[in-house]
Protein backbone atom coordinates (compact mmCIF):
# COMPACT_ATOMS: atom_id res chain seq x y z
CA UNK A 1 0.00 0.00 0.00
CA UNK A 2 1.38 3.65 -1.26
CA UNK A 3 2.44 5.81 2.21
CA UNK A 4 -0.33 8.29 1.50
CA UNK A 5 -3.53 5.79 0.95
CA UNK A 6 -1.77 4.02 4.01
CA UNK A 7 -2.15 7.30 6.43
CA UNK A 8 -5.24 7.70 5.07
CA UNK A 9 -6.93 4.52 6.12
CA UNK A 10 -5.22 4.86 9.54
CA UNK A 11 -7.51 8.31 9.95
CA UNK A 12 -10.25 6.70 8.94
CA UNK A 13 -10.71 4.09 10.98
CA UNK A 14 -9.66 6.45 14.10
CA UNK A 15 -12.11 8.85 12.77
CA UNK A 16 -14.97 5.82 13.10
CA UNK A 17 -13.80 4.77 16.36
CA UNK A 18 -13.80 8.38 18.14
CA UNK A 19 -16.98 8.74 20.05
CA UNK A 20 -18.67 12.35 19.70
CA UNK A 21 -20.16 13.26 23.15
CA UNK A 22 -23.69 13.44 23.23
CA UNK A 23 -25.12 17.47 23.65
CA UNK A 24 -27.56 18.08 26.06
CA UNK A 25 -30.35 19.89 24.48
CA UNK A 26 -33.27 21.93 26.89
CA UNK A 27 -36.68 21.45 25.54
CA UNK A 28 -39.70 22.82 26.02
CA UNK A 29 -41.55 19.56 27.16
CA UNK A 30 -38.18 19.09 29.80
CA UNK A 31 -39.06 22.68 31.21
CA UNK A 32 -42.07 21.57 31.87
CA UNK A 33 -41.24 19.12 34.10
CA UNK A 34 -39.90 21.34 36.84
CA UNK A 35 -40.08 21.54 40.37
CA UNK A 36 -42.97 24.13 39.87
CA UNK A 37 -45.52 22.08 37.58
CA UNK A 38 -47.12 20.89 40.93
CA UNK A 39 -49.16 24.37 40.28
CA UNK A 40 -51.04 22.56 37.82
CA UNK A 41 -53.36 21.15 40.46
CA UNK A 42 -54.75 24.28 41.48
CA UNK A 43 -56.37 24.04 38.17
CA UNK A 44 -59.99 22.83 38.35
CA UNK A 45 -61.64 19.70 36.15
CA UNK A 46 -64.44 21.67 34.16
CA UNK A 47 -65.05 18.82 31.60
CA UNK A 48 -68.84 18.83 30.79
CA UNK A 49 -70.82 15.79 31.54
CA UNK A 50 -71.10 13.50 28.31
CA UNK A 51 -74.33 12.90 26.82
CA UNK A 52 -75.69 16.53 27.45
CA UNK A 53 -76.31 19.17 24.87
CA UNK A 54 -73.47 22.40 25.42
CA UNK A 55 -74.70 25.45 25.15
CA UNK A 56 -72.85 28.39 25.62
CA UNK A 57 -74.75 32.23 25.91
CA UNK A 58 -73.65 35.58 25.35
CA UNK A 59 -74.79 38.41 26.89
CA UNK A 60 -73.52 42.19 25.43
CA UNK A 61 -72.39 44.19 28.65
CA UNK A 62 -73.47 47.15 29.88
CA UNK A 63 -74.76 47.24 25.74
CA UNK A 64 -78.02 49.77 27.05
CA UNK A 65 -75.11 52.36 27.17
CA UNK A 66 -73.31 51.31 24.15
CA UNK A 67 -76.07 51.19 22.02
CA UNK A 68 -77.18 54.92 23.23
CA UNK A 69 -73.44 55.79 22.86
CA UNK A 70 -73.52 54.78 19.12
CA UNK A 71 -76.93 55.73 18.43
CA UNK A 72 -78.54 52.77 17.76
CA UNK A 73 -82.54 53.22 16.22
CA UNK A 74 -85.14 51.94 18.40
CA UNK A 75 -87.41 50.07 19.22
CA UNK A 76 -84.69 47.71 16.86
CA UNK A 77 -81.67 48.66 14.91
CA UNK A 78 -81.42 46.50 11.84
CA UNK A 79 -77.36 47.21 11.41
CA UNK A 80 -76.92 46.20 15.49
CA UNK A 81 -79.04 42.66 14.80
CA UNK A 82 -77.13 41.77 11.76
CA UNK A 83 -73.93 42.24 12.96
CA UNK A 84 -74.70 40.31 15.41
CA UNK A 85 -75.78 37.48 13.31
CA UNK A 86 -72.85 38.14 11.06
CA UNK A 87 -70.48 37.53 14.66
CA UNK A 88 -72.99 34.45 14.94
CA UNK A 89 -71.94 32.87 11.92
CA UNK A 90 -68.50 33.41 12.39
CA UNK A 91 -68.39 31.51 15.42
CA UNK A 92 -70.70 28.65 13.77
CA UNK A 93 -67.85 28.44 11.05
CA UNK A 94 -65.20 28.04 13.30
CA UNK A 95 -66.81 25.61 15.15
CA UNK A 96 -69.03 22.88 13.19
CA UNK A 97 -70.46 21.12 16.42
CA UNK A 98 -72.46 23.87 16.94
CA UNK A 99 -75.51 22.48 15.89
CA UNK A 100 -78.27 25.48 16.39
CA UNK A 101 -77.61 29.04 17.03
CA UNK A 102 -80.01 31.54 18.57
CA UNK A 103 -80.10 34.99 19.19
CA UNK A 104 -81.86 38.17 19.69
CA UNK A 105 -81.60 41.62 20.95
CA UNK A 106 -77.65 41.26 22.48
CA UNK A 107 -77.59 38.01 23.18
CA UNK A 108 -76.82 34.53 21.07
CA UNK A 109 -76.98 31.14 22.21
CA UNK A 110 -75.18 28.59 20.92
CA UNK A 111 -75.67 24.34 20.93
CA UNK A 112 -73.18 21.89 21.09
CA UNK A 113 -74.18 18.70 19.84
CA UNK A 114 -74.41 16.12 22.59
CA UNK A 115 -71.17 14.06 21.15
CA UNK A 116 -69.25 16.82 20.55
CA UNK A 117 -65.05 16.39 21.52
CA UNK A 118 -64.40 19.84 20.70
CA UNK A 119 -61.63 21.38 23.42
CA UNK A 120 -62.12 17.91 25.61
CA UNK A 121 -65.55 19.32 26.51
CA UNK A 122 -64.10 21.49 28.59
CA UNK A 123 -66.62 24.47 29.52
CA UNK A 124 -63.64 27.49 30.21
CA UNK A 125 -62.18 26.74 26.55
CA UNK A 126 -65.69 26.36 24.83
CA UNK A 127 -66.40 29.38 26.06
CA UNK A 128 -63.70 31.54 25.71
CA UNK A 129 -63.47 30.48 22.62
CA UNK A 130 -66.86 31.26 21.42
CA UNK A 131 -67.18 34.69 23.49
CA UNK A 132 -63.56 35.66 22.03
CA UNK A 133 -64.76 34.63 18.65
CA UNK A 134 -67.83 36.37 18.72
CA UNK A 135 -66.24 39.95 20.27
CA UNK A 136 -63.92 39.93 17.83
CA UNK A 137 -66.00 39.37 14.14
CA UNK A 138 -68.42 42.09 16.49
CA UNK A 139 -65.42 44.45 15.47
CA UNK A 140 -64.09 43.03 12.35
CA UNK A 141 -67.33 43.79 10.61
CA UNK A 142 -68.76 46.00 12.21
CA UNK A 143 -68.04 49.08 9.22
CA UNK A 144 -69.67 46.24 6.98
CA UNK A 145 -72.63 47.60 8.76
CA UNK A 146 -72.62 50.83 10.35
CA UNK A 147 -70.58 52.39 7.66
CA UNK A 148 -68.38 55.22 8.72
CA UNK A 149 -69.87 55.25 12.08
CA UNK A 150 -66.93 54.75 13.63
CA UNK A 151 -67.21 52.50 17.28
CA UNK A 152 -66.33 54.65 20.22
CA UNK A 153 -65.35 51.77 22.42
CA UNK A 154 -64.85 48.04 22.17
CA UNK A 155 -67.50 46.03 22.65
CA UNK A 156 -67.89 43.48 25.77
CA UNK A 157 -70.22 39.90 26.04
CA UNK A 158 -69.54 37.87 29.13
CA UNK A 159 -70.69 33.92 28.90
CA UNK A 160 -72.18 31.22 30.57
CA UNK A 161 -71.89 26.85 29.70
CA UNK A 162 -75.39 25.28 30.72
CA UNK A 163 -75.64 21.41 30.04
CA UNK A 164 -78.99 20.06 29.07
CA UNK A 165 -79.60 16.35 28.80
CA UNK A 166 -82.62 15.67 26.67
CA UNK A 167 -84.15 16.82 23.28
CA UNK A 168 -86.71 18.63 26.02
CA UNK A 169 -84.84 20.31 27.67
CA UNK A 170 -82.78 22.01 24.93
CA UNK A 171 -86.42 22.77 23.41
CA UNK A 172 -87.82 24.38 26.67
CA UNK A 173 -84.66 26.17 26.95
CA UNK A 174 -84.88 27.53 23.33
CA UNK A 175 -88.22 28.30 23.70
CA UNK A 176 -87.74 30.14 27.27
CA UNK A 177 -85.22 32.72 25.03
CA UNK A 178 -87.82 33.13 21.61
CA UNK A 179 -90.44 34.04 24.51
CA UNK A 180 -88.46 36.40 25.99
CA UNK A 181 -87.75 37.81 22.43
CA UNK A 182 -91.71 38.54 22.19
CA UNK A 183 -92.37 39.90 25.49
CA UNK A 184 -89.22 42.15 25.14
CA UNK A 185 -90.03 43.57 21.67
CA UNK A 186 -93.71 43.56 22.25
CA UNK A 187 -92.65 45.83 25.43
CA UNK A 188 -90.02 47.86 23.49
CA UNK A 189 -91.93 48.26 20.48
CA UNK A 190 -94.70 49.72 22.75
CA UNK A 191 -93.16 51.79 24.73
CA UNK A 192 -90.67 53.33 21.67
CA UNK A 193 -94.07 54.04 19.60
CA UNK A 194 -95.32 55.76 22.57
CA UNK A 195 -92.15 58.25 22.80
CA UNK A 196 -91.99 58.46 19.25
CA UNK A 197 -95.71 58.74 18.01
CA UNK A 198 -97.56 59.44 21.04
CA UNK A 199 -95.17 62.51 22.54
CA UNK A 200 -94.64 61.21 26.04
CA UNK A 201 -91.21 61.25 28.00
CA UNK A 202 -89.56 58.17 28.72
CA UNK A 203 -90.96 58.18 32.24
CA UNK A 204 -94.56 58.82 30.66
CA UNK A 205 -94.42 55.90 28.38
CA UNK A 206 -92.84 53.43 31.59
CA UNK A 207 -96.01 54.61 33.81
CA UNK A 208 -98.76 54.04 30.95
CA UNK A 209 -96.81 50.33 30.42
CA UNK A 210 -96.54 50.01 34.40
CA UNK A 211 -98.81 46.35 34.66
CA UNK A 212 -99.99 46.27 31.35
CA UNK A 213 -100.58 42.83 29.94
CA UNK A 214 -99.86 41.73 26.34
CA UNK A 215 -103.37 42.19 25.10
CA UNK A 216 -103.16 45.36 26.01
CA UNK A 217 -99.94 46.76 24.69
CA UNK A 218 -100.91 45.25 21.87
CA UNK A 219 -104.74 47.46 21.76
CA UNK A 220 -102.63 50.47 22.99
CA UNK A 221 -100.70 50.00 19.16
CA UNK A 222 -103.81 49.22 17.05
CA UNK A 223 -106.34 51.62 18.60
CA UNK A 224 -103.84 54.40 19.24
CA UNK A 225 -101.52 54.07 16.32
CA UNK A 226 -103.10 51.50 13.77
CA UNK A 227 -99.98 49.37 14.17
CA UNK A 228 -100.53 46.04 14.22
CA UNK A 229 -98.19 44.15 16.08
CA UNK A 230 -98.61 40.89 13.78
CA UNK A 231 -97.36 42.66 11.23
CA UNK A 232 -94.10 43.47 12.50
CA UNK A 233 -90.54 42.49 10.86
CA UNK A 234 -90.24 38.52 11.88
CA UNK A 235 -86.86 38.94 13.20
CA UNK A 236 -87.56 41.47 15.51
CA UNK A 237 -91.05 39.59 17.24
CA UNK A 238 -89.05 35.83 16.69
CA UNK A 239 -85.17 36.63 17.15
CA UNK A 240 -82.52 34.69 14.76
CA UNK A 241 -82.14 31.08 14.44
CA UNK A 242 -79.13 29.62 12.80
CA UNK A 243 -78.63 26.24 11.71
CA UNK A 244 -76.78 23.69 9.09
CA UNK A 245 -78.31 23.24 6.06
CA UNK A 246 -77.88 21.70 2.75
CA UNK A 247 -77.96 24.17 -0.21
CA UNK A 248 -77.68 24.83 -3.74
CA UNK A 249 -75.63 27.60 -5.23
CA UNK A 250 -75.76 28.32 -8.84
CA UNK A 251 -72.63 30.11 -10.83
CA UNK A 252 -71.44 30.86 -14.15
CA UNK A 253 -67.72 30.68 -15.54
CA UNK A 254 -66.68 31.07 -19.23
CA UNK A 255 -65.34 28.08 -21.21
CA UNK A 256 -63.42 28.27 -24.45
CA UNK A 257 -62.81 25.01 -26.35
CA UNK A 258 -60.28 24.98 -29.18
CA UNK A 259 -61.79 26.20 -32.44
CA UNK A 260 -64.81 27.68 -30.71
CA UNK A 261 -66.08 31.08 -29.15
CA UNK A 262 -65.99 31.33 -25.66
CA UNK A 263 -69.49 30.44 -23.61
CA UNK A 264 -70.71 30.58 -20.50
CA UNK A 265 -71.59 27.78 -18.77
CA UNK A 266 -74.33 27.26 -15.55
CA UNK A 267 -72.58 25.12 -12.65
CA UNK A 268 -74.89 24.14 -9.40
CA UNK A 269 -73.08 22.38 -6.66
CA UNK A 270 -74.70 21.24 -2.86
CA UNK A 271 -72.56 22.50 -0.30
CA UNK A 272 -73.39 22.73 3.65
CA UNK A 273 -73.53 26.34 4.88
CA UNK A 274 -75.14 28.24 8.05
CA UNK A 275 -78.72 29.82 7.09
CA UNK A 276 -80.97 32.16 8.53
CA UNK A 277 -84.16 31.72 9.96
CA UNK A 278 -86.95 34.17 11.63
CA UNK A 279 -89.61 31.67 12.58
CA UNK A 280 -91.43 30.32 15.44
CA UNK A 281 -89.37 27.53 17.25
CA UNK A 282 -91.63 26.90 20.29
CA UNK A 283 -93.93 24.63 17.83
CA UNK A 284 -92.93 21.16 16.31
CA UNK A 285 -93.13 22.52 13.13
CA UNK A 286 -89.55 23.45 12.54
CA UNK A 287 -87.71 20.66 14.73
CA UNK A 288 -90.00 18.23 12.07
CA UNK A 289 -88.58 20.49 8.98
CA UNK A 290 -84.97 20.21 10.51
CA UNK A 291 -84.83 16.56 12.09
CA UNK A 292 -80.62 16.59 11.85
CA UNK A 293 -80.12 19.43 14.74
CA UNK A 294 -81.68 17.20 17.49
CA UNK A 295 -79.61 14.14 18.30
CA UNK A 296 -81.85 11.30 19.59
CA UNK A 297 -82.56 10.92 23.18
Amino acid sequence: MFPMLRLLTVNLRGLAQHKTPRLKFSTSSVMAKSKFEYVRNFELDDTCLKNCYIVVRLDGRNFHKFSDEHKFIKPNDNRALGLMRRSALSVMEELDDITIAYGQSDEFSFVFKRSSNWFKRRASKLMTHVTSQFSSSFVFYWKEYFGEQPLLYPPSFDGRVVLYPSNQNLRDYLSWRQADCHINNLYNTTFWTLVQKGGLTTTEAELRLNGTQAADKNEILFSEFSINYNSEFPMHKKGTSLIWEMVNETSTKKIKRPNEAETEVTVTRTRKKVTAHHCDIIGDQFWEEHPDILERD
